[in-house]
């Protein structure tokens, strides 16, 4: 049964957090189950989060809540095992319905037959915003360990 991936031993890093206000926008705020906090990217392409386990896991799905007008158009979903390159596991295509943006998009993601990895790095790619900004109120992987 696939459950929560990200744990206090993942480590994380963001392209970018607007205006370097970690206090405020930092990419922490995607974990905390707080629905009033959020990661919220600079400004330009291809933002992107990144996600090291603590040992080889199966992702099975990911979960992103964007903020409506601030998703990303195009997604692609990489990982690699320690040590290993990147490679490509599924591109994936939210949809932005909201034309306000104070509404929120909950998207789910199956993945299918995703390999072994240690680390996974989600690529923002063509952002629903302009300036090529993405906001995300809550992130989650589920999947089970590969050992």
């Amino acid at each position: 049964m696939a459950s929560s991936l990200i744990c206090k031993e993942t480590l994380s890093r963001v392209s970018s957090v607007l205006n370097r206000d970690v206090k405020q926008f930092g990419k922490k705020f995607m974990f905390d189950s707080d629905e009033e906090t959020c990661w919220n990217s600079d400004q330009g392409e291809c933002q992107w989060v990144s996600l090291e386990f603590p040992q080889s896991v199966r992702v099975s799905e990911l979960k992103v809540q964007f903020q409506g007008g601030f998703s990303a158009k195009t997604c692609r979903l990489e990982g690699c095992p320690k040590d290993g390159d990147l490679t490509v596991i599924s591109h994936l295509y939210p949809e932005d319905n909201n034309s306000l943006q104070i509404s929120f998009n909950l998207i789910i993601f199956p993945i299918q037959e995703a390999p072994a990895v240690d680390k996974v790095k989600i690529m923002f790619e063509n952002s629903a915003d302009f300036f090529g900004r993405i906001i995300i109120y809550s992130l989650d992987i589920l999947g089970e360990n590969a050992s």
